[in-house]
């Protein structure tokens, strides 16, 4: 397996199963602040700081290197205990950075998978929302991803938590 990436990893349980999105950025950019915030909007941690990644039957898949599992920076405070799901599918990457108004879809390789991509700006009050709606507007399958653009979400997927 190659080195841990410098990302975070969090999942979200939406239509019976797991989906993980990949957060990137440099130290200090908002990962583990998103990834608390998205505690309380129904994600759970995978990874957070490092991400150990390997590609398994055409898809991206992620968990913490065991050192870390469990374990979330709070900046300013502590290095706190959490519950985790040891690992799960990368359904999205995401970058810290500014994104466009209305962005063409992006994909990006991950251990050799192609893998959505979308930029961020992970201290918006609103970043765990926006990560929790891309999440639930990818399709299932492959012909249903985000890669060919954002499809309008399930009526479920607006205003309420995961399933």
């Amino acid at each position: 397996m190659s080195p841990p990436l410098h990302a975070g990893l969090l999942a979200l349980r939406w239509r019976g199963r797991w989906r993980g999105a990949l957060v990137q950025g440099p130290a200090g950019a908002g990962k583990s602040d998103l990834a608390l915030r998205a505690l309380d909007v129904g994600f759970r941690l995978v990874a957070d700081d490092r991400t150990q990644v390997w590609a398994s039957g055409g898809w991206a898949w992620g968990r913490a290197p065991e050192v870390l599992s469990g374990l979330l920076e709070v900046r300013g405070l502590d290095v706190v205990r959490v519950p985790v799901l040891d690992y799960c599918r990368i359904d999205l990457a995401v970058t810290a950075g500014d994104p466009e108004r209305l962005p063409e879809p992006g994909v990006l390789d991950l251990a050799g998978a192609s893998v959505p991509h979308l930029v961020l700006r992970l201290t918006d009050a609103s970043a765990p929302h926006r990560l929790k709606e891309a999440l639930c507007r990818l399709g299932g399958d492959r012909e249903e991803s985000y890669q060919g653009g954002l499809p309008a979400p399930p009526a479920s997927a607006t205003g309420g938590s995961a399933p």
